[in-house]
């Protein structure tokens, strides 16, 4: 009878995975706490005991090979459910979960809402990481991450549950907006804009069939929860997603004269492919619901001329 081959050593996977999911023997390094030369050492002892090569290409520039990805794209959700495990044995029945998110939809809209999913999960503690770069799980050790999704983009390795439509309007100080009577009005006024969606007024105007004429003044902020507050202060009008100013537009800080535009991206759970967690799926399950009882955003009242 033909012998089975010897596993791997579970170091050797392990350094690899993280070497994997960070394509760099440096970062690898500073992860696992060892030395460069140690992730090199234990990298090419795998590949010797497998027989395959999983990586190519010079020291300073390595990259995956077509059987390194394969590996890579296994062995990460195996090595965080082994986390998972040895993390719900220590806390007893608890389970921490850790959901990267959108900084501005954390403020906005999560974190007001998060005190009942405690309430209604006592076993389930919650760690918020904001983010608004691409998720891929492949790299990320997230346990899941609400981002806006686009038609035309992929997200690797990733399920997605649609949670709540995206819209964007015109949005100012009240007393600013009442003096604007129109949509030639706002064309003129100080246009207010996020470093990171910058193309927002361009975005709406084409969807609201209006015709922009360029910008008098425009002030950039770096991220759309100072974008905001500077619209509420009356520095300026924004385009903003209805689900970062709905607070402020029900409370009266912020008006919205002429609604919100629906545009073609949506808000969405992303989860790790394959990977089951009772912990997650109540999450997710609570975030469909909220997202059901989530106030819808005003209709635009008013065509392009007023």
């Amino acid at each position: 009878m033909k012998r089975a081959a010897s596993p791997p050593p579970l170091n050797a996977l392990r350094t690899f995975e993280v070497f994997a999911r960070h394509r760099s023997m440096t970062r690898a390094a500073d992860e696992l706490c060892v030395t460069h030369g140690a992730v090199s050492r234990q990298i090419a002892a795998l590949q010797a005991s497998l027989g395959v090569v999983l990586v190519s290409g010079p020291r300073h520039a390595l990259t995956l090979t077509e059987a390194g990805l394969a590996l890579a794209d296994r062995l990460t959700p195996a090595f965080g459910a082994i986390e998972d495990a040895v993390q719900a044995t220590r806390q007893g029945s608890a389970r921490e979960i850790e959901i990267s998110c959108l900084g501005t939809f954390a403020l906005k809209w999560l974190i007001p809402r998060l005190p009942g999913f405690l309430a209604a999960h006592p076993e389930v503690r919650v760690r918020m990481s904001e983010s608004y770069a691409p998720v891929d799980f492949r790299r990320d050790r997230f346990d899941g991450a609400i981002r806006i999704v686009e038609p035309d983009v992929i997200h690797p390795r990733a399920e997605a549950t649609r949670l709540l439509d995206h819209h964007q309007g015109v949005v100012g100080a009240p007393s600013l907006m009442a003096a604007l009577p129109d949509l030639e009005a706002v064309s003129g006024a100080t246009r207010l804009r996020s470093a990171t969606f910058r193309q927002a007024w361009a975005s709406w105007a084409e969807l609201a069939g209006v015709e922009l004429a360029p910008a008098v003044e425009e002030r950039e902020f770096a991220h759309n929860h100072s974008l905001v507050e500077a619209a509420i202060s009356g520095m300026g009008v924004a385009v903003a997603p209805w689900l970062f100013v709905a607070p402020d537009v029900l409370a009266g800080r912020l008006a919205a004269p002429f609604g919100f535009v629906k545009r073609p991206s949506w808000f969405a759970f992303l989860r790790p492919e394959g990977r089951r967690d009772a912990a997650v799926d109540a999450f997710r399950d609570w975030l469909v619901a909220e997202g059901e009882r989530s106030p819808p955003p005003p209709i635009p009242s008013t065509g392009p001329g007023g």
